[in-house]
């Protein structure tokens, strides 16, 4: 029987990429899932795969602190994984303050919130980011390595990160930190990302744009290997080993952006297809990518998917979604 079945699971960015898969792996493993929801996003997962209609809904934002702590107590919650957050580094970087209220503040209130709460509260998953650590100049990343965000998206995972362990050094709270790679999969709506915007313009057979000048290095995470690694985390939780620990999670396979979109095009067939580098991409680290042995090693965890598997999965998936919506607006069918 599932260690989850019957337990009551609040979800923050319950309609987002991560938050969607999350969400489906908990109702397959037999959990109460209550997610707050802040923005009704119709082309999200958790809506047009009918996950919405399974789960509790509460609309608010993470800045609403007596909102939290309400949803909490009253559907009895005991595991909390807060994934949600504004989490585009060029949005943050046009809109430091609203990004610091969501993500630093919405941070802070939920962990209150859950503080106040006490011991009903049994394990709680925090999202933090390899952005937390800012620029280093030893790489890969390892989860001693100091959390020095620069730019606001990096700041506020940084203080996220550092307001979680706060928590639980000073009130006990069983929390966990993940700090993963560059997520991509199926339902990524951002298509100002790199993944989903180039495989979008390769389906209508347009130019990709990489907004930088290509050089970037990054590990591209597939979500459905992050979704196992925040549900074999929570299952460690409470224990001396995981409480108050971050833990890596990715790949342990960098690539650069040109080499990425490069890929994508060879696996549609779309080789011909010229990437337009644009330079344009500010306040972004140059080389980020993580050690994941301490996840190996505390829970038996690594991906199961390869990058070209996960990309073959998220290219099929928009091929189907975006026929979908085209044929929904044309009032015809592709056939």
């Amino acid at each position: 029987m599932s260690a989850w079945r019957g337990r009551s699971v609040f979800v923050t960015g319950g309609t987002g990429l991560l938050g969607s898969g999350l969400v489906e792996r908990l109702l397959e493993l037999g959990a109460d899932v209550t997610c707050l929801v802040r923005d009704w996003v119709p082309a999200s997962r958790l809506l047009t795969e009918g996950g919405i209609a399974k789960v509790n809904v509460v609309r608010g934002e993470l800045e609403d602190g007596p909102l939290l702590l309400r949803a909490l107590n009253e559907y009895e919650v005991d595991s909390v994984f807060h994934v949600g957050a504004q989490t585009i580094v060029g949005t943050a970087s046009r809109s430091a303050l609203s990004t610091f209220e969501s993500n630093i503040k919405g941070t802070w209130l939920l962990l209150d919130a859950c503080r106040e709460l006490g011991s009903r509260i049994e394990r709680i998953i925090v999202a933090s980011s390899d952005k937390a650590y800012g620029e280093h100049e030893t790489l890969p990343y390892t989860e001693d390595a100091a959390l020095q965000g620069r730019y606001p998206y990096d700041v506020s995972k940084s203080c996220a990160d550092l307001i979680s362990i706060a928590y639980h050094r000073s009130y006990g709270l069983p929390v966990a930190i993940t700090r993963c790679g560059n997520l991509y999969g199926p339902g990524d709506l951002n298509f100002n990302r790199l993944v989903p915007g180039t495989i979008r313009s390769a389906l209508v057979d347009e130019n990709p744009i990489v907004r930088s000048d290509g050089s970037f290095v990054r590990d591209y995470f597939y979500v459905k290997d992050a979704v196992d690694a925040y549900v074999r985390l929570a299952e460690r939780l409470p224990g001396a080993e995981f409480d108050g620990e971050a833990f890596n999670f990715g790949t342990e396979t960098p690539m650069s952006v040109l080499d990425l979109v490069t890929l994508i095009l060879r696996l549609m067939g779309k080789e011909s297809l010229e990437p337009v580098v644009l330079g344009q991409a500010s306040n972004e680290i140059p080389a980020q990518y993580l050690d994941c042995a301490k996840a190996r090693r505390l829970l038996g965890w690594e991906p199961a998917y390869t990058l070209e598997d996960g990309l073959r999965e998220t290219i099929d998936w928009y091929s189907r979604a975006l026929d979908d919506d085209a044929a929904a607006h044309t009032g015809g069918s592709s056939g």
